[in-house]
């Protein structure tokens, strides 16, 4: 318009007029275009959480419980949508390397996670990491794992913490540093929460604290972490790092198992057949239930 406006400097006003309308017209179309644009793109990726979110991925929405693995009936589903919808999101990307691994198509997963990783995913940082220490898909890098596991553990993701503790460094391992670098992530991540428990319940890395280790469960639990609500099952049922109560146990486990945890699911069989028969080398024979 402005254009033509050099061109012509006399125009009448109902020339003038039509021309406005015009513009007008193809502003509001535009603006329909690109709605409609955002309204798709965000349906894509809607449906690309729903079929292929990780549980443990920071990038993952609250409201999106996440999947251990994307089922076998969604994959296709789930590389479509996702592909879809990873041009603007990196949660996509990443959500598209678990469905390629789905398929066993390596290559292809490997190739969304580095697009992921350099839009700056520490979920894809840990499984690309995870890739190049055991040589799975690509040449085995001990450094290019540990480069990757630092960048996802100085970001705070805790599997990052949790690898780069356990990946060699000379022979040994730094637990230590593991254990501080969960602590900080533990201030608002469930995840870490429930890794940060398991060292202390353990005492690597530091000391033993069984006080601690439930009182991080316990907030993890409460944010409807798996192994968290089987952990509090367990120190309940044993009375570790607080009261003992067989019926609160119970609750936990029966809460883990909904959520597909399979030790609470054998936690709670124990709870029906407490009592197990062995034969005479030890090996269990069956178990009675009452």
């Amino acid at each position: 318009m402005c254009i033509m406006m050099k061109r012509s400097h006399v125009h009448s006003f109902a020339a003038t007029i039509r021309i406005a309308v015009a513009a007008s017209l193809i502003a509001a179309a535009s603006t329909f275009a690109n709605s409609s644009s955002v309204k798709a793109q965000s349906a894509d990726l809607v449906l690309c959480d729903r079929l292929a979110a990780d549980p443990s991925d920071p990038d993952k929405p609250s409201d999106v419980k996440g999947t251990p693995a994307v089922a076998p009936s969604d994959v296709a589903t789930a590389i479509k949508y996702c592909k879809l919808a990873s041009n603007s999101s990196r949660r996509a990307l990443y959500q598209l390397g678990r469905a390629y691994v789905s398929l066993n198509q390596v290559p292809e997963a490997i190739g969304a996670w580095r697009k992921a990783t350099e839009k700056g995913s520490t979920t894809a940082m840990v499984e690309l990491g995870v890739l190049f220490a055991t040589g799975a898909g690509v040449a085995k890098d001990e450094a290019q794992a540990r480069k990757l596991f630092e960048r996802a553990a100085e970001a705070g993701n805790p599997r990052g913490v949790v690898n780069l503790a356990a990946l060699s460094d000379g022979g040994s391992s730094d637990p230590a540093r593991a254990r501080s670098l969960l602590a900080k992530a533990a201030e608002t991540n469930a995840e870490a929460q429930y890794q940060l428990g398991l060292m202390m319940a353990d005492g690597t890395g530091g000391a033993r604290d069984d006080i601690g280790a439930r009182n991080l469960f316990e907030k993890a639990a409460a944010q409807n972490h798996a192994g968290a609500l089987e952990r509090m099952g367990a120190f309940a049922q044993e009375g570790r790092g607080g009261p003992k109560d067989s019926s609160a146990a119970k609750a936990y486990y029966e809460r883990a198992a909904a959520l597909g945890d399979e030790d609470s699911k054998k936690a709670l069989k124990r709870l029906e057949c407490p009592y197990a028969i062995k034969d005479k080398r030890g090996n269990l024979v069956t178990n009675l239930c009452f």
